[in-house]
């Protein structure tokens, strides 16, 4: 089985090559994409990291802009 690499936002972003603010507005409370439990989990606490899963979020990006573009690359 494929390990998954769950990081911090900051760090997330960074894998992504992505602003923390964007990762964070394209989660489904905001509006936006990318699922609670799946692309991403919040910490225990208000004051705690939201982890992200990297490949997971990589492909969603990648699906909504396929479908932005009506399916093309």
């Amino acid at each position: 089985m494929k390990s998954e690499l769950w990081l911090a936002t900051k760090p997330a972003s960074e894998a992504l090559a992505i602003s923390t603010d964007t990762l964070k507005r394209r989660r489904e409370v905001c509006g936006g994409f990318l699922e609670v439990g799946t692309h991403y989990v919040p910490g225990p606490t208000l004051n705690s990291p939201i982890t992200w899963c990297v490949e997971r979020c990589r492909q969603a990006f990648l699906q909504r802009g396929m479908q932005v573009r009506g399916g093309q690359s």
